[in-house]
């Protein structure tokens, strides 16, 4: 059940890759993963770069709660978020969740919900840099 805070740049499907042969062969049937970017646009404007802030041990406990909740509510083998902090720049992924389950509809449900708490909850501060200055972005409502 890890979440990781990371402040580099990483590949997901490596990260995914890798987190996968830890667990136990047959223990899966389904892995849904969601993978976030940064656009080079927000809000009509244009985005050179992002920047996260966080507090690291209040965010850190916030997203292990939230991998031990959702592995309990849905019944997964795991799940697993990954989410960049610092300069991020287009391109660059900024959050990985997976989940697995038994079955598909358990795993899509389960990703869905962390990659909705995380956009909605989580601790992180978003600031954009544009071609007028900077600045601060607040969580947007879920987008269903």
């Amino acid at each position: 059940m890890p979440a990781t805070i990371v402040t580099h740049s990483f590949v997901p499907w490596q990260a995914l890759e890798q987190h996968q042969t830890t667990l136990p062969t047959g223990s899966f049937g389904a892995c849904a993963n969601f993978v976030g970017s940064m656009r080079d646009f927000n809000a009509g404007d244009e985005v050179s770069e992002m920047t996260l802030e966080h507090y690291p041990a209040m965010t850190q406990h916030y997203l292990d709660e939230l991998c031990g909740t959702t592995i309990a509510q849905w019944q997964l083998v795991d799940a697993l978020i990954m989410h960049r902090v610092g300069i991020i720049r287009p391109g660059e992924a900024i959050v990985l969740t997976a989940a697995w389950a038994a079955h598909r509809e358990a795993a899509f449900a389960a990703c869905r919900h962390l990659m909705e708490e995380l956009k909605s909850q989580a601790p992180f501060w978003k600031k954009e840099l544009t071609p007028t200055g900077e600045r601060w972005v607040h969580n947007a409502p879920s987008e269903k």
